[in-house]
């Protein structure tokens, strides 16, 4: 049997400065194994374990974040708006235990990460740090990337796995959400847009983020101003309307993504008005495409989680942790109803768009 080996034993791979002195867990994540660490020089870093179920390729997902990280650190103006990962002893920016485990190190980042905005400028400086990463990564190669997730925001693939689940019917659900059915089949065709518009050259290949989250943007205290994004493990080759359209989806939502009382679901204008001014203000380099298909973005990637949720209900919930056994159904609801809401104030995002596009 293979014994546990502790953090302390895996930092000493590090080229950190000065000797660790204390390692302890830190943070609230749910993914990684996480400590902060002291050296006798007063230097802090974060070391973690990777987590290998959630990730089963670690080694591409450090190739992917390595690079990012190294054409990030030439570009940026200040340090501290990007992340700092420390290569091992053996010259890769992880390193692998006796028992095959992979760790990672960076340098610690004090700021300020918040759950859900606390004020409209909170927001809106979450806008500015991905719009940001995606100025500054527009002439990145993003096809030298590995794919860590295949298909991961492959509409097409996504509706062609749904087919499958509905035909196959494992669940005996199917019956049940007709509606729901009716509603993802008729705009099959429009969900797909990205992908052919990516596959033709049209929309341009770019480095995406993947959880355009507020939680993962760190703010400073002080300031509340965006210092840099966080959690770089889904980075891959993309397009820029999906983080786009993921925050919108997420950050201008009225309700949780599971909240039972669909009328409480709708997406909050004003808070789109905010996001996209951000968004454009940090990211001049969109192309006119790009912009002119914004709404797009936000749409399909929330029809995208509505699907993928109305698939794994149909397979009888093996792929999304539930609470109940209709959880991914009322998940699936929430997200239709949002993109039904979205095409309600369709030209009312679309004016917003053009109006904040003459703005940068």
């Amino acid at each position: 049997m293979s014994k546990v080996l502790l953090p302390e034993a895996a930092i000493k791979h590090f080229k950190t400065e000065g000797t660790p002195i204390s390692c302890e867990e830190f943070g609230s994540g749910h993914i990684n194994s996480t400590y902060q660490v002291l050296t006798d020089l007063g230097h802090t870093y974060i070391l973690q374990r990777i987590n290998q179920y959630v990730f089963n390729d670690p080694k591409a997902v450090m190739e992917n974040v390595g690079a990012v990280c190294e054409y990030l650190r030439e570009r940026v103006s200040d340090p501290s708006e990007t992340l700092h990962f420390l290569q091992s002893d053996v010259d890769t920016y992880y390193h692998i235990d006796e028992n095959g485990e992979f760790w990672r190190c960076y340098e610690f980042a004090d700021g300020l990460c918040l759950e859900s905005p606390e004020s409209d400028a909170d927001f809106y400086e979450s806008a500015i740090a991905f719009g940001r990463f995606q100025e500054l990564l527009k002439d990145f190669p993003a096809h030298t990337l590995h794919e860590t997730i295949p298909l991961f925001h492959n509409t097409i693939n996504r509706y062609r796995l749904f087919k499958e689940a509905l035909a196959a019917n494992k669940s005996g659900r199917a019956h049940l959400v007709q509606a729901e059915i009716d509603f993802i089949m008729a705009r099959e065709q429009e969900a797909g847009t990205i992908c052919r518009l990516l596959e033709s050259g049209e929309l341009p290949l770019r480095v995406t983020h993947n959880d355009t989250k507020l939680n993962n943007v760190l703010l400073n205290k002080y300031s509340r101003k965006a210092m840099c994004v966080l959690d770089l493990d889904t980075v891959m080759p993309g397009s820029s309307l999906y983080d786009y359209g993921d925050s919108i989806r997420f950050g201008a939502a009225t309700a949780a993504e599971d909240e039972k009382d669909l009328s409480k679901m709708t997406m909050d204008l004003n808070l789109f008005r905010v996001y996209t001014a951000g968004y454009l203000k940090a990211c001049p380099g969109l192309t006119a495409k790009e912009r002119e298909l914004l709404p797009l973005g936000a749409k399909i990637i929330t029809l995208e989680l509505a699907v993928r949720f109305l698939t794994d209900y149909l397979d009888g919930d093996l792929y999304f942790k539930t609470a109940y056994s209709e959880h991914n159904l009322v998940r699936a609801r929430t997200q239709l109803k949002l993109v039904w809401d979205m095409e309600n104030k369709w030209e009312e995002m679309q004016r917003i768009i053009a109006e904040e596009t003459a703005k940068v």
